[in-house]
């Protein structure tokens, strides 16, 4: 949580609700997020000297805006350029699959639809996100922090689109 508060602070300075705000709104693939989550980082970033914090008033309310120091520029630019990672790419509510023969039918068949439910939300959500990124393509693709910003949207929507397909197969196939 704290790169992806540190990368979101590299290209402008937010609130807490901010953050959060922009997380859920497509970084939410990579991290969920909760208030505490976000504050328990951002005391971390204080902490450590990454980030520093100013009030604001807006709409007579004052606010606190975090923005990233040049230690979290540094820091963010070492994890950054460090070697992609991907042992984290594990999914444990496979384990649910695994072991879902010892469940009621009728409760496996409900969880799957649930499941694939709340896939199809995120697809949506994702495909919303890549429809209005290729509208700002042609004006911003120049833009190289836009561009993996996209490609990482259109993986979230490939990935859902790729679960949705592999639940929907499971369902049937534990329908007959």
């Amino acid at each position: 949580m704290e790169y992806i508060i540190l990368g979101l602070l590299q290209l402008q300075s937010r609130t807490i609700y901010q953050l959060r705000k922009r997380v859920n709104e497509g970084l939410n693939l990579m991290y969920s997020c909760s208030m505490g989550s976000i504050q328990a980082a951002i005391k971390k970033l204080l902490q450590d000297g990454r980030v520093s914090v100013s009030e604001i008033s807006e709409d007579g309310k004052l606010k606190k805006l975090y923005s990233i120091t040049e230690r979290g520029k540094s820091c963010f630019s070492v994890w950054l350029n460090s070697p992609i990672d991907d042992s984290a790419n594990k999914n444990p509510e496979l384990s649910k699959i695994y072991f879902m023969g010892f469940a009621e039918k009728s409760a496996r068949i409900k969880l799957i639809e649930q499941h694939l439910a709340h896939l199809k939300k995120m697809h949506s959500d994702l495909e919303k996100i890549c429809k209005e990124g290729a509208a700002l393509s042609n004006e911003m693709y120049g833009n190289e922090i836009f561009r993996y910003q996209l490609h990482t949207a259109i993986y979230g929507r490939d990935l859902m689109a790729f679960n949705i397909g592999w639940y929907s197969r499971l369902l049937k196939n534990i329908g007959e």
